[in-house]
């Protein structure tokens, strides 16, 4: 997948579905988009996050890892736990973009 394809817009509508995250090299496990920040957008600058929720037993520690999608094919995310709770282990991502100077709108 194109780095241009990771974007909020394509994130929100994948809230509440499920992603499978390279464990090792022949283990994936499974995790849930739980949260998709808002989208904040400067004159030369746009960010969000985004935050998965996996099993409590599978702890994932801060770095790149490979994720897969049904409908966003593989990508690569760096990430980083952030918290637990009795649902599971929370991990985030980040994405910090530059902006054109013709840019308007973020890319979709």
């Amino acid at each position: 997948m194109m780095v241009a394809s990771l974007t909020h817009n394509v994130f929100a509508e994948l809230v509440n579905t499920k992603f499978r995250v390279q464990l090792d090299e022949n283990k994936t496990g499974e995790t849930e988009l739980v949260e998709v920040s808002e989208l904040l957008i400067f004159p030369h600058q746009e960010h969000f996050s985004i935050v998965f929720r996996g099993p409590n037993e599978m702890q994932l520690g801060q770095g790149m890892r490979r994720f897969e999608h049904d409908q966003m094919g593989d990508f690569d995310l760096f990430i980083v736990p952030i918290r637990q709770d009795e649902q599971g282990l929370y991990y985030e991502a980040v994405f910090n973009r530059f902006r054109g100077h013709d840019q308007e709108r973020p890319v979709s």
